[in-house]
């Protein structure tokens, strides 16, 4: 991101969030986003120079400017900004507009939990359809959601309302794999595996797939993000969003932060926390060798995985073409793609 002019501390705050991406195992939003990154800079379409402005603020809520800055330097700015104002009167909520694409809900949702708060993450992202529609006018619209335990134990929700990232099927795409019935559409609306008609013209299917099965829940979930990012923070929205990867004009994507006090409310908010958390894992699993788990179980079983390895392993098809992006604009030294390890 330097190479391309980009500040060296707005950089960090964008490396801090893809390291972090594939830390926790999300890997649709790592290093796999990178050259969408550079190519915003690049353009020019996302800018270089600047810091994020508080438009209007009250003691518990804050609607802020992003001034077209790389997502995370925005998002770091309003959830200090939400966990400051908890820290104050028991919530902080702070919506943004002029942003660009953050990385993952949970990195915002875990810079709360360092302060014993609840946190709640929105950001949109056109990439879906809606039930019974076949234009992408919705996205993957993620939520986090993240909540103390004790002793560092901790509740992290973050999921889209889509039934997938799109930088799953991307990935899939990248190492030439279908993807499973239910990711995606192709531009007629109908489901496809085949993940280059879901990339080039049709999309990502709401939470629960068709009507038939509950898809317009994750249609309704997705329309409420909409109201909490775009319409709130006075961002695009719906198909007034660019489309993805096309930067022929400005973003302005919408977001929303909202830090809670549990100390503000019942006491001992980490010890129930801890317990609900308990009960869930300690149900009879359905199958013995796929034990309950709770939200942030998974990520944390990578994060220990690439601590034993020493490193955050990558298909290697996914090594060598960002090699070749880092070769095209003078970065050096490149990814090793000697140091191969067993699935």
């Amino acid at each position: 991101m330097v190479a391309v002019g980009t500040k060296p501390h707005h950089a960090r705050s964008l490396a801090e969030v893809l390291v972090e991406g594939d830390h926790r195992g999300h890997y649709s939003h790592g290093l796999n986003r990178m050259d969408m990154y550079v190519k915003d800079i690049q353009s020019g379409i996302c800018a270089k120079e600047g810091e994020p402005v508080v438009e209007k603020q009250s003691a518990a809520t804050a609607l802020v400017d992003g001034k077209n800055l790389l997502g995370p330097v925005v998002g770091n700015f309003c959830m200090d900004l939400a966990v400051k104002k908890a820290k104050e009167v028991g919530i902080g909520w702070v919506v943004a507009h002029g942003s660009n694409h953050y990385g993952i809900a949970g990195h915002y949702a875990m810079l709360a939990l360092k302060e014993n708060m609840i946190h709640v993450i929105h950001q949109h992202v056109p990439t879906g359809g809606s039930t019974r529609g076949k234009q992408c006018t919705l996205g993957t619209n993620p939520i986090s959601v993240a909540a103390p335990g004790k002793d560092g134990d901790s509740f992290v929700l973050d999921m889209a309302t889509s039934a997938v990232a799109l930088g799953k099927v991307e990935l899939h795409d990248r190492r030439g794999d279908s993807i499973p019935e239910g990711w995606g559409c192709d531009a007629e609306g109908k489901l496809s595996t085949d993940p280059k008609k879901v990339l080039n013209g049709g999309g990502l299917v709401p939470i629960g797939g068709s009507e038939a099965t509950g898809g317009y829940k994750g249609y309704g979930l997705g329309m409420m993000v909409e109201v909490f990012c775009g319409i709130l923070a006075g961002a695009h929205y719906s198909s007034n969003i660019r489309t993805w990867k096309v930067t022929d004009r400005v973003a302005n994507l919408g977001q929303c932060f909202v830090a809670i006090n549990p100390e503000n409310f019942a006491p001992g908010f980490t010890e129930r926390m801890s317990d609900l958390m308990s009960i869930q894992r300690g149900l009879e699993p359905a199958d013995p060798d796929a034990p309950v788990l709770a939200a942030g179980d998974p990520e944390r079983t990578n994060m220990k995985k690439c601590d034993e390895l020493g490193g955050i392993p990558y298909h290697i098809n996914v090594v060598n073409y960002m090699n070749d992006c880092a070769k095209r604009i003078g970065v050096s030294p490149l990814l090793p793609c000697d140091k191969v390890i067993s699935e």
